[in-house]
């Protein structure tokens, strides 16, 4: 928004306001039209979709509890639209570093997204008169971390845009914020569920949208590496940080890691999550709170989000001491 009021000599330009109007039009989700092939599965074709509720696609089961929250979201492909579009001369720009010829590459872009979600703490109002709203914020956001192409007949990818600042405001653009606390397993995997459903329906399918004027056609990579350690726990149904199980990704103990503070590995998946929460829930053998837990080693909450298993806080203290 800030590019399209100050020209490129950094002086202020007062158009107005029904100018500034469309071009902020341009750069909100839902402005860019595009498709899937094939098709997102369980997901609207209409592409012009603005702010929605964050609870829409969440279809409600019985043994579901009912979220009464506040949440507002963009739907996912429609954002992820409009940051490639964003990204347009980015993308043209790399091209013509490469040497590539624009009209030739088409197909074969594919793009990484890193997830990031995280609690925004107290938002209360200290002392107003407005809608009783749970007290914590969570803030559910991406970043294009790069762009690639393989063009037909070549081995390798070939990148045509990095992020160079991967970590700042500025890439990181915001898909849903919630009034929720990022403890509340239930509200989150209800809110969440149907993001993460919406990316699965992507991971099938290719994005066509025309970049540079023409239609070129984007395969899209999720990387959840934005998380932090209560988050991955939260999302992956394991026990809070103050459990036995003191690691994410392998089923280390505390007295185990204090004893071996080397021979770590990583041991957790999604699916065994899954797995053992389901052994949890049913506990197929009959045993005692305190066996059962055992055996699924802190695993007590359905894990609804696939996080990418990378050095965690705990194993970067671990090799901290080590050294």
């Amino acid at each position: 928004m800030y590019r399209t009021v100050k020209a490129t000599s950094g002086r202020q330009i007062f158009q107005p306001l029904h100018t500034l109007r469309s071009a902020e039009k341009e750069l909100l989700p839902g402005f860019h039209q595009f498709e899937w092939q094939p098709a997102l599965k369980n997901v609207s074709s209409s592409w012009d979709v603005g702010i929605i509720n964050g609870l829409s696609g969440w279809t409600a089961s019985v043994d579901d509890v009912p979220a009464d929250t506040i949440a507002r979201r963009f739907r996912y492909d429609v954002a992820l639209v409009s940051a490639v579009k964003d990204l347009e001369e980015d993308i043209m720009e790399g091209l013509r570093e490469r040497g590539l010829d624009d009209s030739t590459c088409t197909s074969g872009f594919t793009v990484v997204v890193k997830e990031s979600c995280d609690g925004m703490g107290d938002v209360s109002e200290k002392h107003g008169s407005g809608p009783a709203v749970p007290e914590k914020a969570v803030r559910f956001s991406f970043t294009i971390m790069s762009i690639n192409i393989r063009a037909e007949g070549e081995e390798d990818a070939v990148t045509i845009f990095q992020e160079q600042k991967p970590n700042s405001e500025l890439s990181c653009r915001p898909l849903c914020l919630m009034f929720v606390d990022e403890s509340d397993h239930e509200t989150l995997t209800a809110i969440l569920g149907p993001v993460v459903a919406e990316r699965k329906a992507m991971l099938e399918s290719r994005l066509i949208l025309s970049v540079g004027g023409l239609l070129r056609s984007f395969r899209f990579f999720f990387r959840g590496t934005g998380y932090d350690e209560k988050m991955v726990r939260e999302m992956e149904g394991l026990e809070a940080s103050g459990s036995t199980y003191v690691c994410t990704l392998c089923d280390s103990t505390r007295a185990e890691a204090s004893k071996n503070m080397v021979l770590h590995s990583i041991t957790r998946s999604h699916t065994e999550n899954l797995e053992r929460y389901e052994m949890w829930r049913t506990n197929p053998f009959s045993e005692s709170a305190e066996e059962l837990r055992d055996r699924v080693k802190g695993v007590s909450a359905k894990p609804f989000m696939e996080t990418q298993p990378t050095l965690d806080a705990l194993h970067c203290d671990i090799g901290n001491a080590t050294e």
